[in-house]
């Protein structure tokens, strides 16, 4: 006979479900605010340890993406990517389009307000940037080094 020992009980966990590296954004101006959001907390679970400096940098890198990818490609209706992926020593960030368009640096400009996006990607990720054309449009990605 089997005999059950009372004395055991038995022990339950709950699973902590990480935020997906995927997001998928409609094309319009609040997609930049949510895109901050999410990148936040997906370094936050996924780099645990990252600093705040590089969260504010990744966290721009991603605005700056993603805020020209809505005004230079997106149409009125479709929607853009964020693709993330983030280890100890770097954070990689895509953003995918419907447009084939390739960004252009401009000259730099003491009169214009918009246009230093490119810049700016310089500036936090040198030499770690790119475009890639991918099957519906393109990705433009950065790593942003820990």
């Amino acid at each position: 006979m089997i005999e059950l020992r009372r004395d055991h009980q038995p022990t339950y966990s709950t699973a902590v479900i990480a935020p997906s590296a995927v997001l998928t954004l409609a094309g319009d101006c609040q997609s930049a605010r949510l895109a901050r959001q999410f990148v936040r907390e997906y370094i936050a679970c996924h780099v645990p340890g990252a600093s705040t400096d590089h969260v504010d940098r990744v966290t721009l890198v991603v605005s700056e993406l993603v805020t020209n990818s809505i005004r230079y490609g997106t149409e009125p209706g479709d929607s853009l990517r964020l693709v993330l992926d983030a280890d100890g020593g770097r954070t990689r960030v895509e953003v995918h389009d419907p447009v084939r368009r390739r960004p252009r640096t401009r000259p730099e400009s003491g009169v214009r307000t918009r246009g230093r996006g490119l810049l700016v990607l310089d500036a936090l990720c040198p030499g770690t940037w790119g475009v890639d054309n991918i099957p519906l449009g393109k990705s433009v990605w950065a790593e942003v080094p820990a």
